[in-house]
C-alpha cells in the first residue's frame, strides 16, 4: 500500500511539474496578446492563470510535503500542508477576482477597441491547454489539494470558452462593451470557487465533521455491532483532505479482553469498510459515565447513587 501510494504521488508530480511550465507559457502569451489586442478578457485570464500557476506551485510543494512520513514532532505527518496550500489558493483567487471586477466597471464606463480575432485565436490554445491539464489532474489524485488545483484548471477551460464567444459576438456586433462583460463573468467564476475551496479548508483545519460524513449515521453503524452497548463522546475530523479520523466511548459489558478485541475489531472494519475512517482511538467503558466539562467520566455504581440522592 505504502509503494502504491508513493508511486501515485510520483505520477502528481510529474503532472504538477509539466503543467506549470505549460501554464507559465501560456500566461506570457495571453499578457502579449492581451496587450496588442487592448483585451481586458484575455488579461483578465493572464490573472486568471497566474492565480493557476501559483495553486499548481503550492499543489506541488504540498504533495511533497504529505509524502514525508510522521516524526516525533510532526506525529500525524505533514497531511494538513496540502490543506493550508489549497487556503492559500482559494484566498488568492478571491484577491484576483476582486482586481478584474474592478478593471472591468472602469473599462464599462469607456469601452477600448478591442481586437477580437486575437481573442479568439489564443482563447482557442487556451481552451486545449486548460482542458488537457483538467484532465490530467483528474486522474492524478482526488484530494482537497489536487482538486482545488483542478478547479482552477475547469474555470479557465469555461472562461476561455466564453472568451471565443465574446470575440465572435464583438466580430458580429462591434460592440466592444462584451470584452468587459466577459471579464465579469470571469471574475464572478474564480469567485465562486475560491469560496467553495476556502469554506472545505477551513472546515478542515477547525476539525469539522467531514463533508459527506453524518454522526448520527456513524453512531448507529457502531451501535449495530454485536457487543457494543452505547456510543458516546464521538468525533470524527479530517487529518488531511483525505484521511479521516475517529474519536469515541463505547459501553460494552464486564467482558473478557479477548471478547472486547473482538467488538473492537468489528467496530473499526465496519468504519473503515461504510465511512473510509482508519486512524481510531476508542475507548471501552463498562460501567455508568456521566459528562463533566465536555468530558465522559466513568463513575462507579455507589457514587452513581450518591449523585441521585
Amino acid at each position: 500500500m505504502h509503494m502504491h501510494s508513493h508511486g501515485a504521488g510520483e505520477r502528481t508530480s510529474k503532472v504538477l511539474r509539466v503543467s506549470l511550465v505549460v501554464t507559465l507559457a501560456y500566461i506570457v502569451l495571453l499578457v502579449i496578446a492581451g496587450i496588442r489586442a487592448h483585451s481586458l478578457a484575455l488579461l483578465s485570464e493572464a490573472g486568471h492563470n497566474l492565480s493557476d500557476f501559483v495553486a499548481l506551485l503550492l499543489s506541488l510543494v504540498a504533495v511533497y510535503l504529505e509524502s514525508r512520513p510522521p516524526s516525533a514532532t510532526k506525529t500525524y505527518g505533514w497531511h494538513r500542508a496540502g490543506v493550508l496550500a489549497a487556503l492559500v489558493n482559494a484566498g488568492s483567487l478571491v484577491v484576483v477576482s476582486f482586481l478584474i471586477f474592478y478593471e472591468a466597471f472602469r473599462r464599462l464606463q469607456n469601452p477600448e477597441h478591442v481586437h477580437a480575432g486575437v481573442m479568439i485565436w489564443v482563447a482557442a490554445a487556451g481552451v486545449v491547454m486548460n482542458g488537457v491539464i483538467a484532465l490530467l489532474l483528474y486522474r492524478s489524485g482526488r484530494d482537497v489539494n489536487i482538486r482545488s488545483a483542478l478547479l482552477h484548471e475547469i474555470g479557465d477551460t469555461v472562461s476561455t470558452a466564453a472568451v471565443i464567444v465574446g470575440g465572435w459576438v464583438i466580430l458580429a456586433t462591434g460592440q466592444y462593451w462584451i470584452d468587459s462583460a466577459l471579464s465579469f463573468g470571469i471574475g464572478a467564476l474564480i469567485l465562486w470557487s475560491g469560496f467553495g475551496i476556502c469554506r472545505e479548508t477551513l472546515n478542515i483545519l477547525l476539525e469539522g465533521t467531514p463533508r459527506g460524513i453524518k454522526l448520527d449515521r456513524v453512531e448507529a453503524a457502531m451501535r449495530a455491532v454485536e457487543g457494543v452497548n452505547d456510543v458516546h463522546d464521538l468525533h470524527v475530523w479530517n487529518i488531511g483532505s483525505e484521511t479521516r479520523a475517529l474519536s469515541c466511548h463505547i459501553s460494552i459489558e464486564d467482558i473478557p479482553p479477548s471478547v472486547s478485541e473482538r467488538i473492537l475489531r468489528d467496530v473499526k472494519e465496519r468504519l473503515h469498510q461504510e465511512f473510509h475512517i482508519d486512524h481510531t482511538t476508542i475507548q471501552f467503558e463498562h460501567v455508568i459515565c456521566e459528562v463533566a466539562h465536555g468530558c465522559v467520566i466513568p463513575v462507579s455504581e455507589e457514587e452513581h447513587h450518591g449523585h441521585s440522592h
